[in-house]
């Protein structure tokens, strides 16, 4: 079944034939109802009502067109003629929708055969390979809990496409890194999206992983680059690394080589991006992407869009910070494009969408088939383009050998992450904060409860900050807390505050500790690497004074760089890349 989709294939030809039946229907009247949920791909519910026998299909077409045409002549079951003055954005978009719904989950017995073609398009891998078990999300007063994608892309030089694409021949079947890494937030109430991109360059210490095969990645000692994860058994890897990293749960993955981004370019039909000056990404000694532009906006994709999202020589300060900016205008862009409906019009055009997007991704186990996928994106269509925030984590650079690379910025890059956990949006704009918990299992008097505390606030780029533990100790005491003792032996940092117990019957004391000291209820966990209750002052604590915990309206750290959705920004570039 190579080639374009159903262009020349029966199969294909009956799929667009039920497209165009589904047009002329109108809103959610064709045979696979309006709803996408699957039940066709199952053999359930191919009637839409789903009261029809198997047996009476013609009879219900039948039916069904003969009320469509009484309809066209003012008959009474002409709803599409009565609500024809309404065929503005608004029907374009449900019948974009339905549409998408048709090519996907089909109807029959073609429309089953492509939806399992496409689902046979998607790879899949382990979501994690770490040995820590990500904690739980916490719900929100409407029970209500966030969803946290991993988008990832690769570099690998693995097939004649990836190769034509980018790198030198010496590059070619090299171990593949991870050169882009975002986290996509979306919150509980669905009422907004984060995005935080981490450069390539960023210098942090990698946590253990054991690849599919069984082969195992030890904690590393030193500080490693970020994009070398994906080689640590592959993208599962770069999800524990994450997750070490900012303590954010991360429920998906999903990553694409050059080869998909090219493919998925053309399949949505252009971009439009700007820059400010023209460019020509190519320097004396060879460096540079090879994208070449005029000043001002051009529709961008295929070739030219992996480009301009590979370029680092000829933005800003050719670094990967430019390029990090450059991927997130492309990707607001694209999302405006995306939901203007003019790409999602054309029957051919969501098909190739749809298998361009299913040949190109790799994703975790738990979006194995395109009604995941769909569903998924349906998700993230409940977000206006004004509540998109774009970020990158705050850094800075580092000294000595490793002076060309970045390190997460001490406090910035914790208050972004801390904003995301307790699910603050990035463009100041609160969220409904769900009700404090109360404790499961009543507190021991607090003069009873012994606590071991522990100075963990050193970082990858600074040491522990001095006297810590010993001034969150003295809160304790001075709360009545006489049991207090510190952990002078152990100064492994962590990323946030935490407080640990060994078993269920310490919880409320564990608990009763954490109130005591303002630190939210999520933050306190059973484990069993510690006999008694722990408290682990960490890097997001490292000043004196009153825990800083979100109280969702803090602000993003200027250092983030945060661009909105519907900010139609032009890329800065480096003067000595023009032309």
């Amino acid at each position: 079944m190579g080639g374009p989709v159903g262009r020349s294939s029966t199969s294909g030809e009956k799929t667009r034939s039920r497209v165009r039946r589904a047009d002329r229907l109108g809103d959610g009247e064709g045979q696979s109802g309006t709803g996408g949920d699957g039940r066709d791909a199952e053999g359930e519910g191919r009637h839409g009502s789903g009261d029809a026998p198997a047996s009476g299909r013609s009879g219900e077409r039948a039916r069904r067109a003969e009320g469509h045409r009484r309809g066209a002549s003012g008959g009474t079951r002409g709803r599409s003629s009565r609500r024809a003055p309404k065929s503005g954005k608004r029907r374009v978009l449900r019948w974009s929708a339905s549409v998408l719904a048709v090519l996907i989950l089909g109807t029959g017995g073609a429309g089953y055969l492509y939806y399992e073609r496409l689902n046979s398009n998607i790879k899949k891998e382990d979501l994690t390979l770490g040995d820590k078990q990500m904690a739980d999300h916490k719900a929100n007063a409407a029970g209500q809990t966030p969803l946290n994608i991993l988008l990832i892309g690769s570099d690998a030089r693995d097939s004649e496409a990836n190769q034509k694409l980018g790198g030198a021949k010496e590059t070619f079947g090299a171990t593949p890194l991870a050169d882009v890494q975002m986290l996509l937030h979306l919150s509980a109430d669905r009422s907004n999206l984060s995005v935080i991109s981490m450069p390539r360059d960023t210098m942090l210490k990698m946590p253990k992983c054991t690849a599919p095969d069984g082969k195992v990645y030890p904690a590393s000692t030193r500080d490693v680059q970020t994009n070398e994860s994906l080689g640590r058994g592959g993208p599962g890897c770069t999800v524990a690394t994450w997750y070490e990293l900012t303590g954010i749960r991360i429920d998906h993955f999903m990553m694409i080589d050059f080869a998909g981004v090219v493919s998925m370019a053309d399949a949505i039909g252009g971009v439009p991006v700007c820059v400010d000056a023209n460019i020509r990404s190519r320097s004396a000694d060879g460096k540079g992407s090879g994208l070449e532009l005029e000043k001002g906006t051009t529709s961008i994709q295929g070739e030219q869009a992996l480009q301009w999202l590979r370029t680092r020589y000829g933005f800003e300060d050719n670094t990967d910070l430019g390029r990090a900016k450059a991927q997130h205008q492309y990707m607001n862009s694209m999302v405006r494009q995306l939901r203007k409906g003019t790409k999602l019009t054309d029957p051919a055009k969501l098909m190739n969408l749809a298998e361009a997007a299913t040949k190109a991704l790799t994703v975790d186990k738990g979006l194995d088939t395109v009604k995941k996928l769909y569903d998924l994106a349906e998700e993230f269509k409940k977000v206006p383009t004004k509540r998109i925030t774009m970020s990158t984590m705050p850094n800075v650079y580092g000294t000595g050998v490793n002076s060309g690379r970045v390190y997460p910025k001490a406090g910035d890059a914790e208050q972004l992450f801390r904003m995301v956990r307790d699910d603050v949006p990035l463009d100041g704009k609160a969220s409904k904060r769900k009700k404090p918990e109360e404790p499961k299992d009543p507190s021991a008097p607090v003069g009873e409860i012994a606590v071991s505390v522990r100075n963990a606030t050193a970082t990858d780029a600074l040491g522990p900050a001095s006297g810590r533990a010993g001034e969150v100790a003295d809160r304790l005491k001075n709360a009545g807390f006489g049991r207090t003792t510190i952990d002078a032996n152990n100064v492994t940092g962590v990323a946030r505050t935490g407080i640990l117990y060994p078993s269920a019957d310490l919880e409320g004391d564990a608990q009763a500790v954490a109130k005591a000291l303002g630190v939210p209820l999520s933050q306190v966990k059973r484990s069993t690497d510690v006999s008694g209750i722990s408290l682990a002052v960490g890097a997001d604590w490292r000043e004196d004074g009153a825990y800083p915990v979100s109280k969702g309206t803090e602000k993003t750290p200027e250092s983030a760089g945060a661009l909105n959705g519907e900010e139609e920004a032009c890329m800065k570039v480096n003067p000595n890349y023009t032309w």
